[in-house]
């Protein structure tokens, strides 16, 4: 099994890092990918990288990018007048080393204010090209910013770019969207939400372009909703895709295993 998406950097793991890591080794999994949030990340992620390189049967990848409602906050260190060529100069630093599979987590967020929309859109702007010249899959983020993403992932598509919409929650049209453009779409917690409508979407949609995620820590799947997420639970989430695509659990793990790894190169 593979997690494509998790922050098990975050200090939420401090107390029990080691047995959050044995627990998903235990139910299977083999890679869990985290997806970078700000230059902090990077010291916690390699962290873990090196604490459990030479742990038996799973793999930490690291990525790196700088999440959106980080944007400002990053503007406000970098300088108003400077921060776009240090955001570039420090995405490339990392996007090169071969041990970094992916450019993110970027993408937009209108949910809290949209007052720094024009700044979200040019870090976006900057991770796409890096993307595009260091040929890696670009992770996005969306929230209450569906219509925008999806004319900026056109604007970029030459044929080359690749990635995933993360924590995937659209209508199926915005879904279908986005895998005509050439992207993938990440499957979490939210697709075992009741009320969600996810789920509804989620079962029309084409198999062979979903990838599971936890979103860890946030985001636990029903059973365990409103706790600490990790990539064990990532079970919850690929039982519920057995039961809406009729496929075994073996089934389920094999294509989106194959799926993820093709993208993210593993």
């Amino acid at each position: 099994m593979i997690d494509t998406h998790a922050h098990i950097f975050l200090p939420d793991y401090s107390e029990d890092e080691t047995a959050m890591i044995n627990r998903a080794v235990d139910l299977g999994i083999r890679h869990v990918l985290m997806p970078a949030i700000n230059p902090e990340s990077v010291a916690q992620m390699e962290a873990i990288a090196q604490v459990n390189s030479r742990s038996e049967g799973i793999k930490l990848h690291p990525m790196i990018g700088l999440h959106p409602c980080d944007v400002y906050e990053q503007i406000m260190i970098w300088g108003e007048h400077r921060w776009t060529q240090k955001l570039e100069n420090w995405l490339q630093e990392y996007a090169s080393l071969s041990h970094y599979i992916g450019i993110g987590e970027t993408g937009l967020d209108y949910y809290w204010s949209k007052e720094y929309k024009k700044e979200q859109m040019l870090s976006l702007d900057v991770h796409f090209e890096l993307a595009k010249s260091v040929n890696k899959p670009i992770v996005l983020h969306n929230r209450n910013s569906t219509h925008d993403l999806l004319q900026t992932i056109a604007k970029h598509q030459n044929g080359s770019v690749k990635g995933v919409w993360h924590c995937f929650n659209g209508t199926y049209e915005e879904g279908m969207r986005a895998i005509d453009l050439g992207f993938h779409l990440g499957i979490g917690g939210v697709v075992t939400f009741k009320n969600a409508g996810v789920a509804e979407v989620v079962r029309q949609l084409p198999f062979d372009k979903l990838i599971l995620e936890t979103d860890s820590p946030y985001l636990s799947p029903t059973p365990l909703r409103g706790k600490r997420n990790e990539p064990a639970h990532l079970a919850f989430i690929q039982k519920k895709l057995g039961e809406l695509f009729e496929l075994s659990q073996e089934e389920v793990e094999k294509q989106t295993d194959l799926t993820a790894s093709s993208l993210f190169s593993l």
